[in-house]
Formats: C-alpha cells, sequence, structure tokens
C-alpha cells in the first residue's frame, strides 16, 4: 500500500506540475507521463521511440561513457562522439613529446588507424526495471543483479535507489572493452578556452571527440583483439544539419552524475558556507603550483594537462554554484520551505528535527573526508607508496607504478605537499589530526619543514625507486602510518554527499514520501546518479546582467576574435585561419547577420549536471543536433536548485563538429557513415 500511494502521488504530481517542464531529469522507462507536454513544446515521436525494451529506440544508441560521461552512436558501425574532455584521458595516455595528440589532433587515415584505448569502457542499457515490490518481497538484491548478469555475455547490473530508497531500479547493461580513438581535434579546439571560459558563456569549444567501439565477429562485448570488428548497434542517431533556433525544441539523453533537489536548508548551508569554500581555497593552491610548473616546461604541460584539467573542473563549478546558491537566496526559501511544512504538517515535523540533528551529528565528520581528500590524499607520492605496500603481485605494481611515473614530476609534488600539509593543520577540526603525524610535523619544525624531510630522504619519487626498493622501510612508510586513521574515516564517510550518509540519509525517505503527499503542485524527479535520463527544453538566450542578453548561438567569429597564437589555449591551428580567410566553409556555412560563417555552440534550458557532458542533444524528430558540454556558470548551482530563467546547458553545435572534422581534419570520409539530414 505503501508502494501505491507514493506512485499515486508521483503520477498527480507528472501530470499537475508543467509549468517547469525545463526542469527535470525523468526516467526513461516512465516518460510517457511527459510526452503530452514534451509534444506540446515541439515533440514529435513517442514514448516507445524514446525507450522500449521491445523494439530497437533512442536509447540504444545512447552509452555511458567511461563511467562517468555519456556517449551517442552515429553510424551502422559503432562510430561514436562524445565530448573532447570526456575523452581526455585516454587521449593523454596515447600522448607524447612526439606525438602530442593534445595539441595537434589525430585522425585515422583508416580503420587500421584507430587507436586502441586501453582501460575505456563504454556501457549501453539493456534496460531499466522498478523492482521495488520484488525487494519488498524478499528478493534480495544481489540475487536480482546475478541473474541480470547472467542473461548474455557483457552484462552487468546494478540496482540504484530514488527518492531516497522510495523506489528501486535495478539497471542492466551491456559492457564493452574495446574502444578505439578515430579522431579527436586539437586541443586548441577541443578545449579552445581552456580554464578561462570553462562554465563561460558565450563559448566557442570544439568539445568533441570520436570513438568507435568494436565487438566480437558475432556482435558481443570482446576483449581487444585484431580480429574484433566495428560494432553494429541496434540505434544510431540521424543527424540533422538544418541547424537551431531560438525557441526550438531539445531533448538531452544521458547520464547526469548527482543531484540534490530535496536537501534541507542544513546541507545547503553546508554547501555553500563551509564545503564548496574551502574546497576552492584548495584547489587554487593546487593550481597555482601545476600552472607555474606547466608554463616553464612543455613536458610538464602534457604530464600535467589532465590532472590539471580535472582539478580546475570541478574547482570553478564550485564558484560559480556558491554565486548561485546566495544569488537566488537558496538557502533562506530552504528555510521557508521546511518552516511552512512543519506547520501545515505538525504531525511529520519531527522528520525535520531528526533530519536537523543527523547533520550536525555528521557534519565534523564529512567535512574531515573532504579536506582530507583535497589536502594530504591530494599529494601523488605517498598513495603510490602506500599502493606499493599492499601490492603482492610483483608485475601489476611495475604496471602501474610506469603509468603512475609517466606523469609525476617530484617538484610538483613537493610544493603541493608543502602547502596541503600545512593547510590540513590549519583547518582541521580540533582533536582531529592524528596524534602521529601532529608528532611527524612537530619533531620536524612544522609541516612544511616536514614536507621538504619527506622528499629528500624518499627514494620512492622515482620509478627505479620504488620497483627496486622496499617501500615499508622507506621514509614515506612513516607518514603513510600516520595517516591511515584518516583513510579509515574517510572510508566511513565515503558517500556521494553529505545528505547521502546513512544516518541522515534514513530520514530522507520518510521525509521525501511525505514532500510528495504534501506538495502536489511540484514537479517531483528521482535526484541524477549516473543512471540513464531525459530532460527536455528549448533554445533560448538570457540576460546574464541588467542590461546584458546573451544571443543563444555563437559563431567562427568569435573564435577568430579570441585567436592568440602567445596563449595555448586560444591558438588555433593555421589550419582553422586558412578556412576562415578563404570562407570556402562548404556545406557547413550558414547566413547570419549579413555574413557568412560557421555556428559553433549554443545553449538550452535543459536540466543539466556532470555526466552529462557528451551527451546527445535532440530535435523533436530525435535527430541529434549537438553534444552537451558545459553549463554556464550561474548554472551550476542546478544540482540544487534549478533556475528556470538563468540557467543554460553549454552544446557544441553539431555542424561544427562535422565542419571539423571534414574541413579541418581531413576526415570527411566518416560522414559517409554517418546519415547526414
Amino acid at each position: 500500500m505503501i508502494k501505491r500511494t507514493l506512485l499515486l502521488a508521483l503520477l498527480t504530481v507528472a501530470v499537475g506540475a508543467t509549468a517547469v517542464a525545463d526542469k527535470g531529469m525523468w526516467l526513461p522507462s516512465l516518460i510517457s507521463s511527459r510526452i503530452k507536454d514534451m509534444r506540446s513544446k515541439g515533440f514529435r515521436l513517442t514514448a516507445e521511440d524514446i525507450y522500449s525494451i521491445n523494439k530497437a529506440s533512442l536509447k540504444d544508441a545512447v552509452v555511458l561513457f567511461d563511467g562517468g560521461c555519456t556517449g551517442e552512436i552515429v553510424s551502422p558501425e559503432g562510430l561514436l562522439l562524445t565530448n573532447h574532455h570526456c575523452g581526455y584521458d585516454a587521449i593523454q595516455a596515447l600522448s607524447s613529446v612526439d606525438h602530442d595528440y593534445l595539441t595537434d589532433g589525430y585522425w585515422a587515415k583508416s580503420r587500421s588507424g584507430e587507436l586502441p584505448c586501453k582501460g575505456l569502457q563504454v556501457a549501453i542499457l539493456v534496460r531499466m526495471e522498478d523492482i521495488t515490490d520484488r525487494l519488498a518481497g524478499g528478493e534480495s538484491a544481489e540475487a536480482i543483479v546475478a541473474a541480470a548478469k547472467a542473461e548474455g555475455k557483457g552484462y552487468a547490473a546494478a540496482v540504484e535507489q530514488m527518492y531516497y530508497g522510495n523506489e528501486q531500479y535495478l539497471f542492466v547493461y551491456r559492457v564493452f572493452d574495446d574502444v578505439r580513438l578515430v579522431g579527436t581535434p586539437p586541443s586548441s579546439i577541443g578545449k579552445f578556452g581552456g580554464d578561462t571560459d570553462n562554465w563561460i558563456w558565450p563559448r566557442h569549444t570544439g568539445d568533441f571527440s570520436v570513438f568507435r567501439i568494436y565487438a566480437s565477429p558475432d556482435n558481443e562485448p570482446a576483449a581487444y583483439s585484431k580480429a574484433n570488428v566495428p560494432y553494429r548497434p541496434a540505434r544510431h542517431f540521424e543527424i540533422s544539419t538544418r541547424g537551431v533556433g531560438e525557441g526550438d525544441f531539445t531533448m538531452i539523453y544521458g547520464f547526469p552524475g548527482n543531484t540534490q533537489e530535496y536537501i534541507t536548508s542544513d546541507a545547503v548551508d553546508y554547501i555553500a558556507n563551509l564545503s564548496d569554500p574551502v574546497k576552492i581555497a584548495l584547489r587554487t593552491e593546487r593550481l597555482d603550483i601545476i600552472r607555474e610548473a606547466q608554463q616553464r616546461d612543455a613536458k610538464v604541460r602534457i604530464q600535467y594537462a589532465a590532472k590539471h584539467a580535472t582539478i580546475a573542473n570541478a574547482w570553478k563549478k564550485w564558484q560559480g554554484e556558491v554565486l548561485g546558491i546566495r544569488r537566488l537566496g537558496t538557502l533562506d526559501k530552504k528555510r521557508a520551505y521546511e518552516a511552512r511544512f512543519a506547520a501545515e504538517n505538525p504531525s511529520q515535523a519531527f522528520l525535520l528535527d531528526s533530519l536537523h540533528a543527523a547533520y550536525e551529528r555528521n557534519i565534523t565528520g564529512y567535512y574531515l573526508r573532504e579536506l582530507f581528500n583535497e589536502t594530504l590524499r591530494a599529494i601523488e607520492m605517498p598513495q603510490m607508496v602506500r599502493f606499493a605496500m599492499a601490492a603482492r603481485d610483483h608485475e601489476r605494481k611495475r604496471t602501474v607504478a610506469a603509468e603512475f611515473y609517466k606523469n609525476y614530476d617530484a617538484g610538483i609534488d613537493r610544493a603541493i605537499a608543502r602547502r596541503m600539509m600545512s593547510e590540513f593543520v590549519r583547518l582541521a577540526p580540533e582533536g582531529t589530526v592524528p596524534d602521529a603525524l601532529s608528532a611527524l610535523f612537530a619533531a620536524h619544525g612544522g609541516a612544511e619543514a616536514y614536507a621538504d624531510y619527506l622528499y629528500d630522504n624518499s627514494s620512492m619519487t622515482t620509478f627505479d625507486g620504488l620497483v627496486g626498493g622496499d617501500a615499508s622501510a622507506d621514509a614515506a612508510a612513516e607518514f603513510v602510518a600516520a595517516v591511515e586513521p584518516l583513510y579509515e574515516h574517510a572510508s566511513r564517510y565515503a558517500y556521494r554527499n553529505l545528505s547521502n550518509v546513512p544516518d541522515i540519509e534514513r530520514w530522507y525517505r520518510p521525509y521525501v514520501k511525505a514532500l510528495m503527499e504534501w506538495d502536489r503542485e511540484r514537479a517531483f524527479f528521482p535526484d541524477a546518479n549516473l543512471t540513464l535520463r531525459v530532460a527536455y527544453g528549448k533554445v533560448a538566450g538570457y540576460e546574464y546582467a541588467d542590461g546584458e542578453y546573451h544571443r543563444p548561438q555563437t559563431t567562427l567569429e568569435g573564435i577568430i576574435a579570441k585567436d592568440n597564437p602567445d596563449i595555448y589555449d586560444y591558438d588555433i591551428p593555421q589550419s582553422l585561419r586558412d578556412v576562415y580567410s578563404s570562407k570556402q566553409y562548404g556545406r557547413w556555412g550558414i547566413d547570419l547577420d549579413s555574413r557568412r560563417t560557421v555556428p559553433v555552440c549554443f545553449i538550452a534550458t535543459n536540466h543539466t549536471t556532470g555526466g552529462n557532458s557528451g551527451s546527445p542533444v535532440l530535435n523533436g524528430r530525435g535527430e541529434l543536433i549537438g553534444i552537451n558540454f558545459d553549463r554556464t556558470w550561474l548554472s551550476t548551482m542546478s544540482d540544487v536548485e534549478f533556475d528556470e530563467d538563468m540557467c543554460r546547458n553549454i552544446i557544441v553545435d553539431i555542424r561544427y563538429v562535422l565542419f571539423v572534422i571534414d574541413r579541418i581534419g581531413g576526415a570527411g570520409y566518416l560522414l559517409d557513415e554517418m546519415r547526414l539530414k
């Protein structure tokens, strides 16, 4: 009866709350509840076209890419598009000073030139299934998952909670291990603007790369083999080259990673006033150290390119999140909403009291885990020593060490260690610094002095030192032992968000259920958790500030205006300058404002978050019109509160993708695989 009551509440909300249709990340298997509203805004397909287990549907062309991004299949031969930044680690791993694919780009001239990406996986959803009743009836999640995995070769499965456990779903995937790089633009296109433009609009980034999925001759998932052939998908996306206009319907289909729509004011206060500000400051220090070293040495620039990008992405996102939360007054709105709930539901008010108390018990512990991760755990060499001390397989130790030291610089790590050890001591809550660590620092004249001692006396800063020495007898072993209590503490608090700590989360299940039954006008959708979702909206510009309206489309002229050979992130390839000078754009040129140009990016009102990177953006006919890659800076608070007026997702126009492949990459043959409309 509990399940039936909740389902009725959900259906009532879904039908009645269409006024905020641009908000929400909807489960594809339940998208029929939104189809009427979607069609009123320009969608022309059916719910079964989006998701079906009985026939090929759009879901079969969407992949979970490398465990944290999305990609889309665009040909009957397994050709795959995703973001440049999603493929960045794989591209960097294939790069060297002699073959710098990050700087120069790469385009395979034939299938034989497609480069295997070791360790890269993609997963395609087979089905999702509501198993709430099955679990309530006594079946175990482990048994359900085991049975699902046995259904086919290369199958994986997981049970995921929705609405804090009020519903539970089984997700079944086919996982492909043989993924190869087909092409990528140079970073000056794929990462154009770098950290300066990250999270910013207007944007001119060609954030895409091209991969291909390979399978066994019988089209099953298989480990890399020269005998493998291009995967034959059940469905691939057709591509629209007609372009977009303001107000056009857009739909995004991908794997959003993390939202916190229903958290209480306690969590918002923690995010905006403690967690984000501290993490921003710490990452600023690390980025400054890395950036200075990269500017001095081209080898270091390549070694630390992926690390820098990873650190900087969340760093800038958190800055926008804090600004957005404060601009919207989210904390005050949450408190007012909670007060109204308690006043109108006195018998349920204890739920809020219980949540407040649970946060009070857990904030210090969760903060210590975050602080540890951003400081002591961000120092690289001791992490490698800890691994080496635990390793039993010598060959695996050598393999891991070779990968680690390929992209390691002891001078950078020492500088980071000096700052992060000192900052940990300064910022740690009273009584949380382990006694053994305090003793080490005191014995050597302080945290920074100890860091110097450590790197002066450790032999673990080189590959030969680690694989040829005894890590347990090294100077770093003493540090590893001293911080072990912090590892144990971090593992106890290793949850996606503070609100997912079990002592807190257990109160969200009845609280969210009570909200659904009370607030019937609210559009309730499950928080993102890296499972497949549909979001929809429209192409739309926005007013960034008073009197400052930003149009929804950018063009090649914006790239040329920013082009600067003296700045790495803005130094575009000469081939792009040449095409611009000649205006030989071919079929990719458009007429705009009395000039011939090429579209580059556009923005829309789709509700997105991390994990949506690389997601296909579709028009009302289900055709691919772009690849999602970012949000505007003041949109990053949408993980906590979505603002329909301000929130915009940033998309690389598919016409620019095709233009770069064709006119810059010289790989127009790839277009022959695609169905262009």
